[in-house]
């Protein structure tokens, strides 16, 4: 594994991660929104905006506000800007959201009175305003009751945009994040699967400003693929005793019915069990390898 040295975050100190991709039309407004609220807590905070190679003058709108930006050379993706967002903001504590007006400020406030009790606090949204709803509700219902399994929490809104955390703690995750819309599943579930207090807020969430750059299937199916490769890098028994269980018992259903009908083994009963065993030995493998890391 490589080691990378990060700078010292400053203690007290809260970063406001703005990732941001075409966001001319609503930057103003959030910025304004957030500074107003920001300086009503008395906090020491700065506004960092990491801009994903707009093309519609986002970055020089943030520069003239007076913000710090980080420019990317190329569009990275969402994801990207948020790991770079991480390791460039200079806050004990960051608070990281959607740059387009869907979110309340006013929520931060609230968000940021729960720590140190807990490491990452996330704005439950109470409504969905995305387009295609007949799909993304369903798709996104499923996805959580997944990620509910793998961690053994409840979790209101998976894939929220609204997140505050420590940031030392994200820095040992960084790894495991992608660089698409899917990174947020995964900031939530890299703190709950290895034994981080997460908390939960309601938060409005609002019709956003400009246009979506979120894909409900390609996305989608990007989400269940995060999930499954986070199920392998920090809880692997959760999927593979499941399939060894269900390989065993059908082969050992199998068995009984050939022996009882035709007086000998079948073939397919010896694979069933035997690919039930080796699933269950590569289970308790990659748990092994998992634990040994953690420590």
């Amino acid at each position: 594994m490589i080691h990378t040295s990060y700078a010292p975050s400053v203690p007290g100190m809260v970063s406001i991660v703005l990732p941001c991709y075409n966001e001319s039309e609503a930057i103003e407004q959030v910025v304004g929104d957030i500074r107003k609220v920001m300086d009503e807590t008395g906090r020491s905070y700065e506004i960092l905006v990491v801009d994903d190679c707009s093309t519609d003058g986002t970055a020089e709108i943030a520069e003239k506000l007076g913000l710090r930006v980080v420019r990317h050379a190329v569009n990275r993706g969402s994801g990207a800007s948020r790991r770079t967002g991480t390791i460039e903001a200079r806050g004990e504590i960051i608070v990281m959201l959607d740059c387009d007006g869907t979110y309340e400020p006013r929520t931060i406030p609230k968000m940021l009175s729960f720590f140190p009790k807990y490491h990452q606090v996330n704005g439950a949204r109470t409504s969905e305003k995305g387009t295609l709803k007949l799909l993304r509700v369903p798709a996104k219902w499923l996805i959580r009751q997944l990620a509910v399994y793998v961690s053994g929490h409840q979790i209101p809104d998976l894939n929220t945009g609204l997140k505050a955390y420590y940031r030392d703690v994200m820095l040992k995750y960084l790894w495991v994040l992608p660089d698409g819309f899917s990174c947020v599943t995964s900031m939530t579930l890299a703190f709950l699967c290895n034994g981080h207090p997460v908390k939960y807020v309601s938060t409005p969430y609002y019709k956003r400003v400009g246009v979506s750059k979120f894909h409900p299937v390609k996305d989608s199916a990007k989400y269940i693929a995060t999930i499954l490769r986070v199920i392998t890098f920090f809880r692997p028994l959760r999927v593979y005793l499941p399939v060894a269980a269900l390989l065993l018992l059908a082969g050992l259903v199998f068995s009984v019915g050939h022996v009882v009908t035709t007086g000998t083994l079948q073939e397919s009963d010896i694979i069933l069990v035997t690919s039930g065993v080796m699933v269950g030995m590569m289970g308790l493998l990659a748990e092994l390898i998992v634990s040994q890391r953690r420590a």
